[in-house]
């Protein structure tokens, strides 16, 4: 099997693409390096499309092994014919390629085979070659011998062989998985006396779907809902016509009174559905594990790559009622520079000593932003800053603290702030994610941030492989500032890591910063390649080369000073804005350098890429004070701040988030969430319902928007 052909045509990416990219990568190119370095190598391939190429040609791989695995089994057992080896070579599905397995893979110890070791092989064959079942009841009695006591028990010995024998069949397998596939039925009910414990899954306790439609986030709940022991799932297809499907697959007629059709339901019962059923969870899982990793995989990126405030003098403040609220404070550039604790909320009830102690220390550090975690008070919190500074200028946030206690009892943490509380570190994370998130959500583990519904039912090593991705092109896609720039962070650049990542803060250490890119070679560890995958992520401010500065890789430096002369003027008068590019004189260069390099090159030289984040704009506010304030019709402002597949979760400044569903995202048809609305986003919605007894708040974005 030609795997490059293979991913071209399932990718719809051309050949030349497809081989160049797997040269790269073999050679130790990263994702991010080659979607923005080697675009003329790939033919402009972009982040999702060089990690299609890589997942799916590790799955090909992975599956000509098998094929390899299968055909030296069955040759060692004498049984490989050409045919056979002919089909298994030309086979490009898993399933079909098991299917021609299943009859030579070493198998438990089953009841066919068990009645074969008892001798009631030649039994089963005069069944299956006899149509007449009295004529076979006259062969019984030389039967009856050893483990065998009855006819009775000699028929259904031979019929487990047989319902095994059938169920081997590569063509019955293929007639039943196509009937599955078109027509399976997904379903589940409650288990008998579980209806209390498992009311939050009220709503599949009698439910009955089409397999092919059933959605993620359902599938998600009620496989864990079974995990749990509340309900018991079934996938089935209409029995009759199973069976008349493997007798037309068998491709002989029986008498009705035979022992064969016997044979034919058992295959189905015991081994073909349990089998099937097996096969489409497995199938659905997957299906479902995929779908929702993606969702969860943007959920993080938007999270990663919300805006920044900046530098900006911060208080930020850590919620809490009985321990109080921890307030720390951090100056320009996330220093930190001193802690308090309030106790404004019961029990202890001290607003007017909170609110003067919060005002002294706004005055003292000059406080430009008030950041509040959106935890356990956070709410409360937020209204007393919103009630008490909100017309001064200083401009407040609420700040999701999702993974914060992760951190704070974290390694780094402790090498970060090794005299300081873990309920201090939490608010300095808290503030410094409103600072940059970014450079402070990369500390955490991805998992640990919170990124969706049910994203600890997914395949968790799928999970970490897709949120680890997403860390990395996010931070290569920003870019890191190599001078200011924490281990956590840097070890996600490019072609470096941990070990490499602490090797470029000590020798930043030791030369008091870097000047310039090219002295990273002199970093311990650091190779040529190491060098080149890293180097155009690593911005140096203030460095002795302004390129240094922009997202224009050392390699292309030549270039830049080619582009120079030609204008008669410097590098940095470029960069300064004080001349302006002729794309005549540029076409000059096309001989010697690729278009697409030449393009990248004079855009950065024009228009220096910094922070491609938007600048961050303070949410609006709703003076609602608790869900009873609430009326269907009423107009609100809101922010997104979670996204699944059926709709978007929005705050509007209460404890309860309410639900739009996708349904009401917009006037129009919404078939993928993401496509409307982004996390952090902020929209308006309206009040569609409120269902006090559950705390659940529906709303609508339709015709507001």
């Amino acid at each position: 099997m030609n795997i490059i052909d293979l991913l071209s045509r399932e990718l719809n990416i051309a050949d030349k693409s497809v081989k160049k990219s797997l040269e790269l990568f073999a050679e130790g190119a990263t994702v991010p390096f080659i979607a923005r370095y080697r675009k003329e190598a790939t033919g402009n391939l972009d982040e999702v499309q060089l990690i299609a190429i890589r997942d799916r040609h590790a799955y090909w791989t992975e599956f000509e092994k098998r094929k390899e695995t299968v055909l030296k089994t069955i040759e060692e057992q004498g049984q490989l014919t050409d045919h056979l080896r002919n089909r298994i070579e030309n086979c490009k599905d898993l399933n079909e390629l098991e299917d021609l397995y299943l009859p030579y893979k070493p198998k438990k110890q089953s009841k066919g085979q068990k009645a074969i070791k008892a001798g009631l092989k030649p039994l089963a064959l005069l069944i299956q070659q006899e149509p007449f079942d009295f004529r076979i009841e006259q062969e019984l009695p030389r039967f009856i011998k050893g483990e065998i006591k009855s006819e009775k028990e000699a028929i259904a010995g031979a019929l487990s062989i047989l319902a095994e024998w059938i169920s081997e069949n590569d063509k019955v397998r293929e007639r039943l998985r196509e009937q599955f596939n078109r027509y399976a039925v997904f379903s589940a009910s409650v288990k008998k006396g579980k209806d209390e414990e498992g009311a939050n899954y009220k709503d599949y306790f009698n439910y009955s779907e089409r397999f092919e439609r059933v959605a993620a986030h359902r599938a998600l709940a009620i496989f864990r809902a079974e995990k749990e022991g509340i309900l018991s799932i079934s996938i089935d297809v209409e029995q009759d016509r199973a069976i008349e499907n493997i007798e037309r697959s068998v491709g002989r007629k029986y008498a009705e009174n035979s022992y064969a059709p016997k044979a034919f339901e058992e295959a189905y019962k015991r081994v073909l559905q349990p089998q099937f059923e097996s096969e489409l969870k497995k199938e659905l899982k997957e299906k479902a594990d995929e779908e929702s990793i993606k969702v969860f995989a943007e959920n993080l990126r938007q999270l990663l790559l919300q805006s920044p405030l900046g530098g900006k003098r911060t208080l930020a403040i850590d919620p809490g009622y009985r321990t109080g609220c921890k307030v720390v404070v951090l100056n320009e550039n996330g220093e930190y520079k001193e802690n308090r604790t309030i106790y404004p909320h019961p029990p202890q009830k001290q607003m007017k000593e909170a609110v003067g102690i919060l005002n002294t220390l706004i005055k003292a550090h000059r406080i430009e932003a008030i950041a509040v975690g959106n935890g356990t008070a956070g709410l409360e919190t937020e209204k007393m800053c919103r009630s008490n500074f909100g017309t001064t200028g200083i401009k407040i946030f609420s700040i999701n603290e999702a993974g914060a206690s992760i951190y704070s009892a974290s390694e780094i943490a402790r090498e970060e702030f090794p005299q300081l509380d873990v309920t201090v570190r939490g608010a300095i994370s808290i503030g410094r994610r409103l600072m940059d998130p970014l450079a402070e959500m990369v500390k955490i583990d991805p998992k640990s941030i919170g990124v969706g519904q049910y994203q600890h039912d997914v395949n968790q090593p799928l999970l970490k492989q897709k949120l680890d991705e997403v860390v990395e092109l996010c931070v290569n896609h920003v870019g890191v500032e190599l001078n200011t720039a924490s281990y956590p962070i840097l070890s996600h650049v490019s072609g470096l890591g941990p070990a490499l990542a602490k090797n470029i803060i000590d020798y930043r250490e030791e030369i008091g910063g870097f000047k310039e890119r090219k002295q990273l070679l002199k970093v311990p560890k650091m190779g040529k390649k190491t060098y080149e995958q890293a180097a155009g992520f690593l911005r140096i401010e203030n460095g002795s080369n302004a390129l240094d500065n922009t997202i224009i890789h050392p390699e292309s430096y030549d270039l830049v000073k080619e582009i120079a002369l030609l204008h008669g003027t410097s590098v940095d008068a470029i960069l300064n804005k004080e001349v302006v590019l002729d794309e005549s004189k540029l076409n000059g260069l096309d001989q010697s350098y690729d278009a697409y390099t030449l393009e990248y090159v004079a855009n950065e030289l024009q228009k220096p890429t910094r922070d491609p984040r938007e600048p961050l704009k303070e949410a609006r506010y709703n003076d609602i004070a608790s869900i009873d304030d609430l009326i269907p019709g009423m107009e609100l402002n809101g922010t997104v701040n979670n996204i699944t597949n059926f709709g978007a979760f929005v705050d509007i400044g209460l404890k309860e988030s309410g639900l739009v569903h996708i349904s009401e995202l917009a006037d129009e048809f919404v078939s993928d969430v993401q496509a409307f609305v982004s996390l952090n986003q902020q929209v308006k919605v309206k009040v569609k319902s409120v269902d006090l007894e559950r705390k659940r708040i529906a709303l609508s974005m339709k015709g507001l928007n």
